[in-house]
Order: structure tokens, then C-alpha cells, then sequence
């Protein structure tokens, strides 16, 4: 029986989560940006949510006029 037959099959071998301990795994290294960097992205992130919020507004007033009854059917 294979591993995957035995995955098929619902069957795990007890230390199927284990680690495996001849890996080791080298810590995360901590990424650090220039200010200008993170004003930049803090930019972006601003023009996305008011491009969302625009967004929300036409689809709300798209969402009104069609409960109102104003769409042609």
C-alpha cells in the first residue's frame, strides 16, 4: 500500500504530523522598508478604499433605482 492509498483511505500513520527533525528551519527574517517605502503603500492603500467606497456608492444607487422600479424590463 502506497501513501497515497493510505491517504485516500482515511489512514495516517500516528507521527504523520510530526516535524521531521533532520530539517531545520531557519528563522523569519524581519523585513524593514524605508519611510518613503510605507507612505507610498499607505497611499495606495487609501486610493483603493476610496475607489471602493465610489464603488459601493454607484452599485447602492444602482440597487435603489432597481427597488424603485426605474430599470426597463
Amino acid at each position: 500500500m502506497d501513501m497515497n492509498d493510505i491517504f485516500e483511505s482515511g489512514c495516517f500513520s500516528p507521527g504523520w504530523l510530526e516535524k521531521n527533525p533532520e530539517v531545520q528551519e531557519e528563522p523569519p527574517v524581519p523585513q524593514r522598508k524605508d519611510l518613503s517605502v510605507l507612505l507610498g503603500e499607505l497611499e495606495q492603500i487609501k486610493n483603493n478604499i476610496e475607489n471602493l467606497q465610489a464603488k459601493q456608492w454607484y452599485l447602492a444607487r444602482l440597487i435603489k433605482y432597481h427597488e424603485e422600479g426605474f430599470s426597463q424590463t
